[in-house]
């Protein structure tokens, strides 16, 4: 077993370190959290060589970084807002993680931004352009992408035969990043785990220890067995997202942050339905819809909408859906319809909040502050540059650790920490058709796996070529290989049946039926490597097959709140 694995062994012995039954006593950084940020600051922590901890109250990613719009990139409309800092900082980060850090699973994709005034829009936009791509070359990293081009109207007609040409004066096309961000948090977390930090999901913060006014460390519940723990850590870092404010009412503290939660809502159609060899990018009154190419299908969103209710399960309503397809169809040529609709999912973006303002305009920018002596929080802040927060919040631990301690906090190293899977993912990616050869799969499988874990794809061949039958497609999801669930279990953490169809997989969102059809042989696969009874597989696959018809329901409603009253009939499994 490789020391990056995220087994359900791994999970015990983590537990077991951080509560103090393996003797190595105190933490130096706990993080609270295990989404994009949280995995970042555990590898940060970790790098530099303090003793880390993570605690996740579900699953990795299992809250915003899961269902974001699956892009890495600069952010050009906040170039509109004169938000300079944040676009370079955010391309800067682009080019690292495609060229350096997650060349596996970053990939450049290309967009068209269409021009609907003949006279001044295009080189408005181009001069915006020419800045994206210029701040991207300025970077310390490589820009990793091809520049922008223009073109007429003829030329997007061959590129996009499906997008309505007739009231453009041509497009621009450029390019940005997209990847699959729950996978990106699972190898970030894997990488922490192989320098050494301890990771448990599933497992609940409950209050935190103090002595005096610092904060000393977490009482803590085990979902998975109902026991309670405590761990102790020289310091506390806050990476919940938008369960901030709770963990500050928990602390005691003043509110030093106000996390405004946005509802972000996705939906993914076949690809054959719109025909185009690039996304688009194209203004709304409120914000800009994406038009983005997944793989078999498109990802089309968002709307940028103030969230109050339920923060574990936000439902998408009727009404966010109709307003996707309203907007996009009124630049295709085929309007698409609701029974075009493969799947639908709804994230949460902690904004700081300004307390009146529309979240389409709250600002991207992250926050760190310390507001009791050893606790550290974060908030804020865009997908993008996890990395960039993670220093910040373990640069903000490593001052309070000198004024306690006398240990030496190096500077950060993580851009220069290639995730796992990155490392002989280029010499991999040479041998697809050799590698293809000696496993017996074909080539499209080889390309499928090196896209989703580069140069461990060994890991899953060897897998294969101990238990052939693991190298058949997924009965109900024959995109993905029976290999891909036995080793979501035994190496990345996961321990139900939505962990591996919603977020290991997508096969939430990439077939009509919400992966109702693999359920049953997924959830069989899982049994095996967790020593599940036929009782425990029929209550995770019924779990499952009720949370689909709750999203089904909620999508029916034309409120937030009818849509919430109806998703949150099903809550997790424990």
């Amino acid at each position: 077993m490789n020391h990056s694995a995220l087994s359900p062994q791994a999970r015990d012995k983590a537990i077991a370190t951080m509560s103090g039954l393996e003797g190595e006593g105190e933490l130096d950084v706990l993080v609270v959290g295990g989404g994009v940020v949280g995995a970042g600051v555990a590898l940060d922590a970790v790098t530099r060589g303090l003793n880390t901890g993570l605690l996740e109250q579900r699953d990795f990613a299992s809250g915003t970084s899961s269902r974001s719009s699956k892009l890495i990139h600069g952010g050009l409309r906040y170039l509109e807002m004169l938000d300079f800092g944040l676009v370079r900082e955010a391309l800067q980060e682009r080019g690292l993680l495609l060229t350096r850090l997650a060349p596996h699973l970053v990939t450049p994709v290309p967009f068209l931004y269409p021009l609907t005034h003949r006279f001044w829009e295009r080189p408005y936009v181009g001069a915006g352009l020419v800045l994206y791509d210029g701040m991207a070359m300025a970077g310390k990293y490589d820009m990793g992408v091809p520049k922008h081009r223009h073109l007429f109207r003829r030329q997007v007609a061959r590129i996009a035969p499906d997008f309505k040409t007739e009231a453009i004066a041509g497009a621009i096309r450029y390019y940005d990043c997209q990847v699959d961000d729950a996978r990106l948090v699972t190898a970030t977390a894997r990488t922490a785990a192989e320098y050494g930090a301890h990771l448990a999901t599933r497992v609940k913060v409950t209050g935190f220890l103090r002595e005096g006014e610092r904060v000393v460390g977490v009482t803590a519940r085990d979902l998975e067995h109902g026991t309670d723990f405590e761990v102790r850590a020289r310091v506390v870092i806050n990476a919940a997202g938008v369960w901030t404010d709770e963990i500050q009412e928990m602390v005691g503290g003043r509110g030093a942050l106000h996390v405004q939660a946005s509802k972000g809502v996705h939906i993914v159609v076949p690809r054959d339905r719109i025909r185009s060899e690039a996304g688009f990018i194209v203004r709304t009154e409120k914000s800009v819809l994406f038009v983005i190419p997944w793989g078999r299908h498109w990802i089309i969103g968002t709307t940028d909408t103030k969230w109050d209710l339920d923060k574990a399960h936000p439902a998408a309503s009727r009404a966010d859906i109709d307003y996707i397809l309203d907007h996009v169809n009124t630049i295709l040529r085929e309007p698409l319809d609701h029974e075009d609709v493969e799947g639908v999912y709804a994230g949460l973006r902690p904004l700081l909040s300004g307390e009146s303002e529309p979240t389409s305009r709250i600002s991207r920018e992250h926050t760190v502050v310390t507001p009791v002596s050893g606790l550290v929080m974060i908030a804020g802040g865009k997908y993008t540059t996890y990395r960039v927060m993670a220093k910040d919040a373990v640069d903000a631990a490593a001052h309070s650790l000198k004024t306690t301690t006398n240990i030496t906090i190096r500077d950060s190293i993580t851009d220069r920490v290639p995730l796992a899977g990155a490392e002989g993912y280029e010499t991999r990616s040479n041998q697809r058709v050799l590698l293809a050869r000696r496993s017996g799969l074909h080539v499209a499988r080889i390309d499928h796996l090196l896209g989703r874990y580069g140069g461990l794809v060994d890991d899953l061949l060897a897998l294969i070529g101990e238990r052939r039958v693991l190298g058949l497609p997924l009965e109900g999801a024959e995109d993905y290989l029976a290999a891909e669930v036995v080793y979501a279990v035994t190496h990345e953490g996961a321990r139900h049946l939505d962990d591996v169809l919603t977020r290991r997989t997508r096969i939430s969102i990439e077939t009509f039926d919400r992966g109702v059809a693999a359920a049953p042989a997924v959830a069989r696969l899982m049994a095996a490597e967790l020593d599940w009874t036929p009782e425990r597989v029929a209550e995770e696959v019924d779990h499952y097959l009720r949370r689909v018809e709750a999203e089904r329901q909620s999508q029916l409603k034309l409120t937030d709140q009818e849509a919430d009253e109806a998703r949150v009939k099903v809550r997790d499994i424990v």
